[in-house]
């Protein structure tokens, strides 16, 4: 995947989202180079590469807002909400930064560590257990 600055960039799905990547994937009736594309009726007959079919920052906005509000969320969210949730639940689970960092693809770690005041609660719950009383 090309990420920010188009530099490539890795990126770990669980299994279940490898499937049903695979399943979209099995599904698509053209050979565009985009893993993702808008929906148009013309795709189909499109030779690729077909850059002119990949979803745009704007629609993937959109995206996001359509399936928060489907699911009842009144915040407006975005999807670097969904980014920032995806950093803050990695720290909550127990990554280190620097994984967090890479997974990321923040190449300073000062950018990383704005994530950590989401962890204060799990550092309260540290220094209660083992800080004498």
């Amino acid at each position: 995947m090309r990420g920010k600055g188009r530099k490539v960039r890795v990126v770990f799905v669980t299994d279940t989202a490898a499937q049903a990547l695979r399943s979209y994937l099995e599904a698509r009736l053209d050979h565009l180079d985009p893993l993702f594309i808008r929906s148009d009726r013309n795709v189909t007959y499109a030779m690729p590469p077909g850059e002119e079919f990949r979803l745009s920052r704007t629609s993937i906005w959109e995206i996001v807002k359509k399936y928060a509000a489907l699911a009842g969320i009144v915040t407006d969210p975005s999807p670097h909400t969904l980014r920032h949730s995806f950093g803050t639940e990695l720290l909550r689970g127990g990554a280190d930064l620097r994984s967090l960092q890479e997974l990321l693809g923040h190449t300073d770690i000062s950018s990383t560590q704005i994530y950590t005041h989401v962890t204060n609660p799990q550092l309260k719950e540290v220094h209660r257990q083992c800080h004498p009383s």
